[in-house]
């Protein structure tokens, strides 16, 4: 089997053109971003234990496990970051809540940025690589989740401290800008079941998806100086009851942001 042919295997087991590309590299000990090389090489032949490795790789994704978890890594924000089962998989669509964030804390000469529920450290790294003098802490109630972000801040030489904390319970002083991508999933949500890879406590917040944001809209007030942002990623139909809650706990200029499908993904409001 050449390179081609494998690559036509991952088509026809199901998987994407891109997911049979970086599992192929994987399999081959190639870096990840070096497709070019497979087009390169596309009649090159697999050794009989590259081919079976490829194979065993791609069964792992079939059985919804990430790729992210099946290579050790995932790109975000221009940043190699390490992934494993401690931390969920970051979702390319949290990029815009990265994005949002930066934009609001623009508007003040020194910010200070909080990222709840930090995970790998995606959120806080992104934006400790676009802003090296704003102060950035990073809150995970996981101290697994922490051993994982702190270790992705020293491959990355980014300065951003960690604390662990129940969201805000252990959380002193105030910010700039709270940002949050928090558990959004519904407790009987029915595709929970292809997220069976990625720790739960994650994913799921009560019977409504809201159990998580309504204890981050009402604590961050204290944490926020006046004018400051709170920005929160959510579910795809979340918005309306995401905004109402802001409103009720008096935030203003209440607005959504949509993700890179035009779906409103994340909500926030000013202190």
């Amino acid at each position: 089997m050449n390179v081609a042919q494998c690559l036509t295997r991952g088509l026809v087991l199901g998987l994407t053109r891109l997911e049979s590309q970086i599992l192929l590299l994987h399999a081959l000990g190639r870096p990840l971003h070096d497709r070019a090389w497979l087009l390169a090489h596309d009649t090159d032949q697999l050794e009989p234990s590259q081919a079976a490795s490829f194979e065993s790789l791609a069964q792992r994704r079939l059985q919804h496990e990430p790729v992210a978890y099946i290579v050790g890594q995932k790109e975000f924000f221009g940043l190699t970051l390490k992934i494993d089962k401690r931390v969920l998989d970051p979702r390319d669509d949290t990029e815009v809540l990265v994005e949002w964030a930066l934009a609001f804390g623009a508007s003040f000469a020194a910010p200070r940025f909080l990222d709840l529920g930090t995970g790998s450290g995606a959120i806080a790294l992104a934006i400790k690589s676009q802003r090296p003098q704003a102060h950035v802490t990073a809150v995970d109630a996981r101290s697994e989740a922490l051993s994982l972000a702190r270790q992705n801040a020293k491959n990355l030489s980014l300065d951003v401290s960690f604390l662990e904390s129940d969201w805000l319970a252990q959380v002193k002083g105030q910010f700039e800008v709270i940002v949050t991508n928090p558990p959004y999933i519904e407790a009987n949500d029915p595709h929970l079941s292809m997220l069976q890879h990625e720790p739960q406590k994650a994913l799921v917040s009560g019977l409504d998806g809201l159990e998580d944001i309504q204890k981050i809209i009402g604590q961050a007030p204290n944490h926020l100086v006046t004018a400051g942002w709170l920005l929160i990623e959510h579910g795809w139909r979340q918005a309306p009851a995401v905004r109402a809650l802001l409103v009720a706990a008096g935030y203003q200029n209440v607005q959504s942001k949509l993700d890179l499908a035009g779906i409103e993904r994340c909500s926030g409001g000013q202190k």
